[in-house]
Formats: C-alpha cells, structure tokens, sequence
C-alpha cells in the first residue's frame, strides 16, 4: 500500500470495513453510514480492526466484492463520486461540522427527513471533523421535478433538420475553418439537433425517458438544489430552504460534484480545462454548449456574450490601428505639428513669478504624437464607433435568441421568487406577518413608512456622498498637478516634467486612489443594500448594481471627463488668470490636451485591466494554498483536525471556494466599465478596442480556468438575457455619442481648422493656423508680482493659447468675433453630430430585429410539429381506450341482458346493480 502510485492513491480512502447493510433504495428511513477516507480508515487500522482486500498497481487483479469491477482504478472511480457499496452516484453534497448545536441537530433530521420523503436518497459520512449527507435523485424524482420545473427536454424520434445557411454566412464558416478557429471535432463532436418540449410525465411517447443520459448531469444538480431550495426544516413557513441553513450555521456548505479531477482523461472537467481554459488556445471558439451542460446556462451565457463582445471587437481594433498608421503616414504633411516644431515663438509663463518663458518648440514630440492621435481619420472612427455599438447590441439580442432557443428557454420566465435568507434572518422575530398571494405562505412584513423608506434613503444617501469623495480624489489630483507647476523639479527640466511626468504620475496615483476606493466602497455597498431589507436576491441584486455602478461612474470617468471638457476651457489670459485655490487652472498644450487625455486613459484602463486579471486569479490560488497549508499543518494531530483529506470527489471540492451567486456581478462590472473606455472617449484612444481585445482574450481563458479549477460546481441557472447589464450597455451606448461629439468639437482642433480654412484662410488652406489660435500679450501687462523673477529671454511679447484681441486693440484681451464663430461652431457640430448618429443608430435598430425571421418560422415549426405528435398520440391512445371500453361495454351488455331478463321478473334487487354498473361503464 506504501508504494502505491500518486497517481493511483491509497487504497484505504475507501475503508472495506464499512458495514454492507442492506438498503432499501425507496425506503424513507434509508440513511447509512459511511467510512469512505482515509482519516477513518487510518483510525480504524490503528485499533486493529482494519480488513483490507489485497489489490495491487497493475490492472490486471480483480476486486472481490463487484463483479462489474475489475481494476484498481475502477474501483477506485467508483469510490470516488459513488455511495459507498453501491451502484448510486453522488448528485449533491451536504456539509456539517460535527460540533454542532442540539437544535441544530434537530433541524438537520426534520429536513433530512423531509427530503427523504420527497423520494431523494440519503447517505451520511461521518468519519471526519466535517461530514457529510451524499444525496441521489431517483429516476422517478426526476420525473417529478422536471414537469413542475417545466424543463424544456429534447423529444425522440426526431429528424428535424435545421435550414440551410446563406451564401455569406457558409462562405464565413469556410474561411473559419482554414484559419482553424473552430472547435476539434474529435473531441467536442457536432450535435444534431433535437426538438424540445416541456416536459410531461404523461406524454411518455415523446421522452425517450428510458435512455440513461436522457436525465444529464445539470437536470439533477437543478432539481436537487430546487427541492433543497424548499423543504422546511421547521414547523413555520419561513424554516425552510439550505440557503438558510447554511446562513443560520446549521449546514456549512451544500453543492454539487465535479464529474472528476482536472487530470482525470474521461472527465469533462480534464476536457474543458485542457481545451478551454488553456491561454494557448486563445484562437478556438469556446464550445459554449458543453459549457451550458457543465456549468449551467447562466454561466455560460456570460462567456457566450463575453466571447460575442470580443469577436465583435476585432473590426474596431483594425480601424483603430489603421487609424493611427493614417496619422503616422500624414505627419509630414501636418502644418500645426510642423510650424510648433519649426517657428521661434516664445511661449508665456505657466505659472506666475517662478515660471519663465519658454519656447513653443520644446512640444514638439509632443505634437507629433498628438497628430497621430487626433487626425481627421479619428474622427470617422468615432462615428463609426458609435454606429458599432449599436449594431453590436442588436446583433447579440439576435444571437442571444437564437442559443436561449437551442437550450430550450423558450418562454422561460422567472416563478415567484422566494425571499432571501438573510431578509428572513433578519426578520425573524418580526411580529407583523403578510400571506404572499402568489407562494400562499406568511412572510416578515416591512413597515414602509417606518423602516424600508429611511434605510433606502441613508442607503443612496451614503452611496451618493462616497461618489462625492471619488469627485474630491479627482480635484485632489488635479491641485497636486497646478502645485507641481511651481515645484522645483520644474527649475530643471521644465518640459519633460510638464508635459510627460506630472500626467503621468498623476494618473497612476489616481488609478491607486480608484483601486482603494472601490475596495473600500464595494464591501460598505452591500452592507447598505443588506440594510435595505430587500425580499428577493433579485431586488437585491439590482440595487446593489445601481449603487456599485454610479460609484464606479464616477471614480472611473470623472478624472477623464475633466480632461476632456474642463482642462484648459477656463484658464483666463496672462494679467487676469482664473484661479483655484490660490492655484492657476492647468493650461493645455497649443497642440490640445488631447495626448494628455490618452495617457489618463491607458493608465487607468490598461492598468485597471491588468491588476484585476491579476487579483482574479490570485486571490483564488491564495484561498487554495491556505486550505491545503491548514491539512498538512493538522496532518499531525488527527483530533484537531479542522480541514479534509481530499479522497472523495466531495472532500476535495469541499475545500474548494464557493462560485456565490454574486460571482459574475464583478465579471459584468468589470467588462460594461471596459466598453465605457471603448465607446466614451475613443477619439481620444483609438487602441481601446484594440487592447481590450487582447485583454478579453486572455480574461475567457483564465476566468474559465478559474472557474474550473479553484471553485465548486455551481448550481446550474436559467436565465433568458444577460438582464440589467444590457440595459447599462444601451445607456452607455447613447451617452458614448454625446461624448464624443463633445470631445471632437471642444478638445480637438477639428472645427477650428474647419472654420480656419472656411471662413479664415483665403487660400482655404492650415497654413498659418498655428498663428491664428496663438493669442499675443505684452510682457508690461503683468500684475506685479505675476512676472518671471529672472527671465531667460529679453522679449516684449509673448504667445499663448487663446482666441483673445491683441494688446494693441481698443478691447485689448477680449473675445474677437472669430471665437464666437468657433463656439457657434462647435455647438452646431454637436447638435447635428448627435442627432445623425442618433439617428443611424436609431434606424440599425429598427432595420435589425431582435428575433431572425429564420429563428422565428423554426420556433412555429418547432412548435407545429410537436403539437402534431402530441395530437397524434392522444388521438391514437383515445381511440386505443374507447376500444378497450367498447370491448367492456359489450361484455357487460351480454352479461346484464342475460341476467336481467331471467330476475327482474322476480323483482330481484340485483337488477338495479347490473343496470347501475351499465351505466357506469356507457359513460
């Protein structure tokens, strides 16, 4: 036994000393013990009572005791997910410390007991610190369950067969598969398709019921977990449910099993680890149906819409690229960028008394780069962007709707939801009880007025004044940069430090700033929702959503939208500077603060990208580690012994995390956040799309490597959409336009040079444009006390970047007509912006509908048809039936002739039983 393979373990996880009672599989009263670890068995073969059947490495002994059992590793799979000494697989796990409180103790039996009499088998181990209640679901509870839960359920004989597709739609599907993007045949083989219809324990002849995989894996976990959902525990309505148990500390966990190890070959779990988790396969589809089976279809419709949003991402990260290879290509022929890097102007002071003059020249790289970004291709790029979202939000309903068809949520609608366990915790010495007109069962009433309405309003009240303090970080920042601008790095190297390290560093400390906020914000977020005492985990969930998703508006967006729309726009002019605290407002660069606002964005969208894939799988890895550093620590002291050996399929995944019902809130967060960066500022980035893509890419492979590997199974969900979350894309969607219209026409030069050119120029070309947005001011104009203390230059004029009269004009400093233009301008280019793009947007998603017309006649033949074989069968089973009566009908007919001529003459009162038992058989 000591020299037995890692790979095949020990032996003695499954203790052949177990009892072999008899079990009777429908009996109520069936629960046994068993000794299946090696913690018991080790104990057992301290005291000497330990019987072990001589098995060895090779595959060539047999095991005694089974005679469907022949090697080692069989009966060693058997062990593993199995009930002990039986054929029954494992389908739910209960957990529970053994230390446990007598009424705990009680509620435990009543609610094992109740599951038991709802048909489910029961199996209690108790060899370890935490045992545990193995749970099988009977065929004939499935059968039960799956008609109240109105499965949807693939019908036999079937040989529907789909339409073909399009000319374009096969054309793209060959070019996919030469690029070898598909999914490997071999080991995820194409499914033919299958009718489904709700399923009917009546309607026998359209289930082939009888097919050992017609009831799969999901079925069981879904219909395990629902009746676990609502047996009670107690004698009132609320004392039911092992959420509650598990809230309450009765239960510690409750889940399903894995289908094996991750480097079990036959497992799904090995197949889609290795096929899909793996980052090397970055390039396959996702096998999304596998995926539903194994995980459940709201998971992976998460990575259906994840992997649509990502594919939908490449045509936007090529124009993005081409966008700026435009801007590279045409930089030698920008006039701005050329004349800043090439005309002698001398600049006015950034800051008063300590700033000296400077010359233009010094931006020039900075120039270059901010030409490469803002060039006349970025700006069809962004109404290209906008037309995108929409059609990317139309074509996901279209795709959603056809896979919610493929498994089988057709009319799918949520059922009456039951209250959360912590609602009715927290309620449960309520005094005040209300019937549910929908469940009929009493429930804790909230008084409104009194209670639900105040907590609601110091709830959004405490989440409006944290989106505050995001605001005070970003004014805190935007003051660390005007004081940075009288520093005395700035005496050194005054360029370099303006233009590059002060953005620089302040959007690194502001993505610091983001991260601990939202750490902080995100545990104080729901305890305010808890604080609500809302009934269901939908309505908390939903404002939970709120509140988490305005905080993160705001902490993400707002230093952004200062750079974007207030940077520069307020600064005043030389002797009559508007300043903030004593500070003067931070003057953007003659070439626009457009190349500043793409390092803002980079910084916090890139690193706010990088550090979650990082905290993602790291925290899980860490919880693993400790689980497994806290058994070798107990290993030693088997009294003590708080954690599990792993030598069962549901002691190891007890030591898994739990994927809590919340888990994917963070996933939509995180990926609606990044479509903000993509979609709201991408004139200003271009290669938002493009790194999202790549960031999208490896985010699938290791969510789902995380999701595999360090969680449990999770109950599987249906669900319909991606439900809020798509609603938030819309939203962003139509701001995503104002946005960049806004961008375009006031932190960009476009509609300057296009008044420029117009109206301006007489040669209706940009030479001379640099000139025309550098304002002149007379060096003798300053406050005392604003001038440099020992300038540099000896000059009487210096330029700045304003539309403002010279010094030499009757209105000296003031507005010219030109600059009224411009904003008229400007505002005009907003408006129509807007409005056309509203409007093309507006006409995708009218010209796209939500259902394909092909999806659309195959659900009425889908349905058709299955109406016709029902129809077809209850006429013939009603024909079958009035046979049979008919065939009664005359026999009793002979029977009651013959009798009641010969004794109704007597007056025999039997006459009148033959004439009722006549009619009751003619009707």
């Amino acid at each position: 036994m000591g020299e037995a393979s890692d790979e095949d373990d020990y032996f003695d996880t499954v203790s052949v000393n177990s009892p072999r009672s008899k079990r009777k599989l429908n009996n109520n009263d069936y629960i046994a013990l068993s000794r299946n670890t090696l913690y018991h068995s080790i104990a057992d073969f301290e005291r000497g009572s330990m019987e072990m059947t001589e098995l060895t490495r090779d595959d060539d002994h047999k095991v005694s005791g089974n005679k469907n059992i022949r090697t080692y590793r069989q009966w060693r799979d058997r062990s593993w997910r199995y009930f002990s000494n039986s054929e029954l697989q494992v389908d739910f796990v209960l957990a529970y410390d053994q230390q446990g409180k007598e009424d705990h103790v009680h509620k435990r039996r009543t609610f094992e007991s109740n599951l038991q009499s709802t048909g489910l088998i029961l199996e209690r181990e108790v060899n370890q610190r935490i045992h545990f209640v193995k749970i099988h679901v009977p065929k004939e509870v499935l059968c039960q369950y799956a008609e109240i839960l109105k499965l949807r359920l693939p019908i036999k004989d079937n040989n529907e067969q789909l339409p073909r597709d399009n000319f374009v739609v096969s054309t793209i599907q060959k070019c996919l598969e030469k690029c070898r993007v598909g999914l490997d045949p071999q080991k995820f083989p194409p499914r033919k398709y299958q009718l489904t219809a709700e399923f009917s324990k009546d309607k026998d002849y359209l289930f082939d019921m009888d097919s050992p995989d017609f009831f799969n894996d999901s079925v069981k976990i879904a219909v395990t977990s629902y009746i676990l959902e609502r047996e009670k525990f107690g004698p009132e309505d609320q004392n039911k449910g092992i959420k509650q148990l598990i809230a309450e500390g009765i239960y510690r966990a409750a889940y399903p099993l894995h289908d094996g190890e991750i480097d079990d070959v036959g497992s799904k779990r090995y197949l889609l680890f290795h096929e899909w988790a793996s980052v090397s396969k970055w390039i396959k589809f996702q096998p999304v149906d596998d995926i539903k089976d194994y995980f459940g279809v709201k998971i992976a419709l998460y990575f259906a819409w994840l992997g649509f949003y990502t594919h939908m991402l490449i045509p936007a990260a090529i124009l993005g690229v081409i966008c700026l290879i435009y801007g590279a290509i045409t930089l030698k022929t920008d006039t701005l960028s050329r004349d800043i890097c090439n005309l002698d102007i001398t600049m006015c002071p950034l800051c008063d008394k300590y700033c000296d003059y400077w010359k233009l020249s010094e931006s020039c790289t900075y120039s270059k780069i901010q030409h490469v970004i803002d060039n006349p291709a970025t700006i069809s790029f962004a109404v290209f962007m906008s037309i995108w979202g929409a059609v990317y939000l139309e074509l996901w309903k279209r795709y959603s709707a056809e896979i919610a068809h493929r498994w089988g949520l057709t009319g799918f609608d949520l059922q009456a939801e039951p209250p959360r366990p912590e609602f009715l915790l927290r309620l449960s010495n309520a005094k005040k009880k209300k019937l549910n007109v929908v469940t009929q069962l009493q429930e804790p009433v909230v008084p409104f007025w009194r209670v639900k309405l105040p907590s609601i309003i110091l709830s959004f009240t405490v989440a409006f004044f944290w989106a505050l303090i995001a605001l005070g970080v970003v004014i805190g920042i935007v003051i660390y940069r005007m004081s940075l601008l009288t520093s005395d790095a700035l005496y050194k190297d005054r360029t370099s430090v303006r233009i590059y390290v002060v953005p620089v560093t302040a959007g690194l400390l502001n993505l610091v700033c983001i991260i601990i906020l939202n750490m902080i914000y995100d545990r104080l977020a729901v305890w305010l929702t808890e604080m609500e005492l809302q009934r269901t985990q939908t309505q908390f969930d939903d404002s939970l959503a709120l509140k988490i998703y305005i905080f993160q508006f705001v902490n993400y967006y707002s230093s952004i939208f200062y750079i974007a729309f207030f940077k520069g726009k307020f600064v005043g002019y030389p002797s009559k500077y508007n300043k903030v605290f004593g500070y003067r407002q931070e003057e953007c660069n003659p070439g626009g603060c457009l190349m500043e606002l793409t390092i803002q964005l980079a910084i916090i969208m890139i690193g706010k990208q990088a550090i979650n894939s990082v905290m993602e799988m790291l925290i899980p890895l860490c919880f693993k580690m400790y689980n497994t550093f806290v058994v070798s620590k107990k290993l030693e002291d088997i009294d003590t012994q708080k954690e599990l050996i792993g030598c069962n399929q549901w002691t190891a995944d007890y030591n898994l995390s739990d994927l809590e019902s919340g888990s994917l809130f963070s996933e939509y967060l995180e990926m609606v956040l990044q479509y903000g960066f993509v979609t709201l500022f991408i004139i200003a980035f271009p290669l938002a799309p493009l790194f999202a893509l790549i960031n999208n890419v490896l985010e699938m492979r290791l969510d789902a490597k995380k999701f595999i590997k360090y969680y449990r199974r999770p109950v599987p969900q249906r669900v319909k959409n991606i439900g809020v979350w798509y609603r938030l894309l819309a939203v962003v969607g139509r701001i995503a336009i104002v946005s960049n219209a806004l961008i375009i026409a006031f932190s960009s030069h476009f509609i300057p040079k296009l008044v420029y050119v117009l109206k301006v120029n007489p040669q209706h070309s940009e030479l001379g444009f640099l000139d025309f947005t550098l304002a002149f001011f007379n060096t003798t104009d300053f406050k005392p006390g604003t001038a440099p203390e020992s300038p540099t230059f000896n000059i009487s004029m210096c330029r700045y970047a304003e539309f403002r009269n010279p010094p030499d004009d009757v209105h000296k400093y003031k507005r010219p007509l030109i600059y009224w233009h411009i904003l008229a301008a400007r505002l005009a280019f907003v408006v129509v912006y807007q409005n056309l793009v509203t409007f093309i947007v507006t006409a995708v998603e009218w010209t796209i509908p939500d259902v394909s017309r092909k999806l659309n006649d195959r659900i009425k033949r889908e349905a058709y048809k299955v109406n016709e074989i029902i129809i077809k069968n209850e006429s013939e089973k009603a024909k079958r039936k009035l046979h049979r009566n008919v065939g009664k009908r005359d026999s009793v007919l002979s029977v009651a002739t013959v009798y009641h001529d010969a004794i109704s003459e007597a007056g025999d009162s039997r006459s009148n039983r033959s004439t009722a038992y006549y009619d009751t058989g003619d009707s």
